[in-house]
């Protein structure tokens, strides 16, 4: 309705300029009176000034609109009553337009003081800076684990920690990494994970920084707790029968010692058990010392010696050392090495130590198995992260759920004789390696683990 209205207001204000222009050009060729003629053209010009104020209102009325939307005035209102319905109605819009605008505006600054509170007062650190280290968010995590109240660019914190200055700039998307940072005159291990974001044409990275003493320090607990229940369980499993029979032994041995009768002597019978006692503490005892000794290799592991290895050399020559418990078993071997002349950064001795192992398992767990061919698999290739791994998968029966999370623990073990420190020391041959190792099986399918380097 006030389109239509708008359009005839301008027709009969062009029309009117029109009649005006006719009369005037009458005037001029009849040769009228001036004086009428200038009354006619001043009426006209008064017609055109009218026309070209009444457009130009409208565009004032949009060019200040616009104007508040570039300078995000929302708080710009514009009057209704006016004696012009077509220019009531664009402001009505226009201010309809800016109060939406305005509430978007509040909900967004309200969001936005929302997370900023979340990120201020999160239980980790957080700290985000451009690619040439100037910070932008610093939380008050962050400025108490690094002691700083602001800094303006990462190189501030050199004075601070050298490493985590250069563990920050070197980490890329997915990075984490593990450091300590000095602490109130000690150190304090923070684990520190990195993303790096774009936005509008401008890269950052997001970094969480998070203290993990406490975690540590209870996996610490736990370690020592696992460690003491299973030396407790082993010793007294030994200490016990000895003490018992030692006693027994001690008992049968007093009881001639004490007799009146000098020419009494033990029956056959009784020194038989006897002898039969002792070397039942003598198998014990050795048993013990066996367990202390493998206990005392946990602890003295060498750090190793890494060099270049022919992948090729290194399988063969562990392949060759089992070869008579492989034909014992009727258990067939493949290798295969991807490239040929695949190399590895190792110490020979020690993956050879862990190799050993793991074959020796995949053959104790083929054992077992009567209704399938018996077959390992030994791959050495380059792995999804561009370094070397080595795998050795068996068919074998499998390894149950609840043992997969026990199996790199120390003395246990699936085995009916075993001491279970193999895989522990694996794992800690290969930590020393910086590398890993990870298992996966499926019960009556097989078992694969892998070296990763």
């Amino acid at each position: 309705m006030a389109s239509k209205t708008y359009k005839k207001n301008l027709y009969v204000k062009m029309a009117l300029i029109a009649l005006n222009a006719l009369v005037v050009s009458a005037i001029l060729l009849d040769k009228g009176p001036f004086l009428l003629w200038f009354l006619f053209l001043l009426l006209m010009l008064y017609q055109i000034n009218n026309l070209v104020n009444y457009l130009q209102k409208g565009q004032e009325e949009i060019s200040l609109f616009l104007k508040s939307l570039q300078f995000e005035d929302y708080d710009q209102t514009f009057p209704l009553h006016t004696q012009n319905p077509v220019i009531e109605n664009l402001r009505a819009e226009f201010n309809a337009v800016l109060l939406r605008l305005k509430e978007l505006k509040e909900e967004k600054d309200a969001n936005y003081q929302y997370l900023k509170t979340i990120v201020q007062h999160a239980g980790m650190g957080i700290m985000t800076f451009r690619a040439d280290g100037e910070v932008q968010i610093m939380n008050v995590e962050a400025k108490r684990l690094l002691n700083q109240q602001q800094i303006k660019n990462i190189k501030e914190l050199n004075s601070f920690s050298p490493a985590l200055v250069d563990c920050l700039q070197r980490l890329k998307t997915g990075g984490r990494e593990l450091i300590k940072i000095p602490y109130n005159g000690s150190t304090l291990p923070v684990s520190i994970y990195v993303i790096e974001l774009a936005m509008q044409n401008e890269h950052f990275k997001l970094v969480s920084l998070q203290n993990i003493q406490s975690e540590l320090e209870e996996k610490e607990m736990e370690a020592w707790q696992n460690m003491i229940r299973i030396l407790t369980h082993e010793i007294m499993n030994s200490v016990t029968p000895i003490s018992s029979l030692a006693s027994t032994v001690n008992d049968d041995i007093l009881r001639y010692i004490q007799s009146e009768e000098e020419s009494v002597y033990p029956a056959k019978e009784d020194l038989e058990d006897i002898q039969l006692a002792i070397k039942t503490i003598q198998r014990r005892s050795e048993g013990l010392i066996r367990f202390v000794s493998d206990f005392r290799n946990l602890t003295r592991i060498p750090n190793p010696r890494i060099k270049e290895v022919q992948a090729s050399e290194l399988i063969s020559e562990v392949v060759l050392l089992l070869k008579k418990d492989f034909d014992q078993n009727s258990i067939e071997i493949c290798v295969n090495i991807i490239p040929d002349n695949l190399e590895i950064n190792c110490d020979k001795e020690l993956i050879g130590q862990v190799l050993i192992n793991l074959l020796q398992n995949a053959t104790h767990a083929l054992s077992d198995t009567e209704d399938r061919e018996r077959k390992i698999d030994i791959t050495a290739q380059i792995g999804s992260h561009g370094t070397a791994e080595i795998l050795i998968s068996d068919n074998g029966t499998g390894i149950d759920e609840e043992a997969m999370g026990r199996i790199f623990i120390p003395f246990f073990t699936t085995k009916k004789q075993g001491s279970g420190i193999g895989l522990s020391l694996s794992k800690q041959i290969m930590r020393k390696h910086n590398g890993g190792i990870s298992v996966k099986s499926e019960i009556d399918k097989g078992t694969e683990f892998t070296l990763r380097f």
